[in-house]
């Protein structure tokens, strides 16, 4: 009996999380592709129609304005965010005094909610509360920042907020990597009269490639499921300039009574999900042979 449940008490243990995963997860994603399939309207119906939902979603007008934000949110985001994380972590690579407290300032936004960063870059953005408000105080009254009600530049806003609550998080990731490089190497670099700068660029970042290509899945994953930061910051809005596929989702779902078309939408992002993680997971799991 005794050896019986050194055995099994494990999987007993984990059974009802793997039975919770199966059901609330990918019996949630089957259910939400039938549906996809179905010309389900407030209520789901289960009765398949073919791929009509998805010629609906992409033909709908508000639907591209969703793809094309995303494209220039995830883009801004991605990579200002990497390049913002990198400059900070080499700067505090440098063994400054201050260290730990610039440290705990630049972390501090990764500990705050998305709902929050949304409504205080919100008050921030506003033309009467914030920016512009305060610099034409400073009797600058020609000075003009209304980004949030412009509805060409308001996804901008999102990027800028996104960028700061985000950027905390890449610097630890990319300091993690610099203080785990061999200073041997820096050593010799440095006895052979090799500028800081060069030693940098062309010994010590190459080497963290896979830090990168991390930063790049988890800053991706975050920019395709954005949903609370936009909800906060602009609702959408104005109008729907600021629509990602995430609101776009929920639109279809809570306000427009349309659960096709939200299941169609909620699998393209998933498929747009798996064509960016899958090909990571297969470069990172795969065996490697040794030459």
């Amino acid at each position: 009996m005794m050896e019986w449940l050194e055995r099994n008490v494990p999987k007993l243990v984990l059974a009802p999380s793997f039975v919770a995963i199966l059901i609330f997860v990918y019996g949630f994603i089957g259910w939400t592709a039938w549906i996809s399939l179905t010309k389900s309207k407030l209520m789901p119906r289960y009765e398949i129609d073919g791929i009509g939902q998805y010629t609906r979603l992409f033909s709908a007008p508000r639907w591209d304005v969703a793809m094309n934000n995303l494209f220039v949110f995830g883009a801004l985001f991605i990579i200002i965010s990497i390049v913002i994380g990198l400059m900070l972590a080499i700067f505090l690579d440098q063994k400054i005094r201050a260290e730990g407290v610039l440290r705990t300032i630049y972390l501090y936004p990764m500990a705050l909610s998305l709902i929050v960063t949304g409504t205080a870059w919100k008050w921030i953005l506003n033309p009467g509360l914030g920016i512009q408000n305060m610099v034409r105080g400073w009797g600058f009254e020609n000075f003009t920042f209304d980004w949030l009600i412009q509805p060409r530049m308001a996804i901008y806003t999102v990027v800028i907020a996104a960028i700061w609550q985000a950027s905390g998080f890449v610097m630890a990731l990319f300091l993690a990597g610099l203080r785990s490089v061999d200073t041997e190497i820096i050593r010799a670099a440095q006895v052979d009269g090799i500028p800081t700068h060069r030693i940098y660029t062309a010994i010590i970042i190459p080497t963290m490639a896979p830090i990168f290509l991390s930063a790049f899945i988890v800053l991706a994953h975050l920019a395709i499921k954005a949903f609370d930061l936009v909800i906060a910051l602009t609702n959408g809005g104005p109008g729907y300039a600021t629509d990602l596929p995430a609101t776009y989702m929920y639109a279809m779902a809570f306000s427009r009574g349309d659960l096709g078309q939200a299941a169609a939408s909620a699998m393209v992002m998933m498929a747009v999900i798996f064509a960016i993680v899958v090909p990571y997971l297969y470069s990172e799991l795969r065996p490697r042979r040794d030459h």
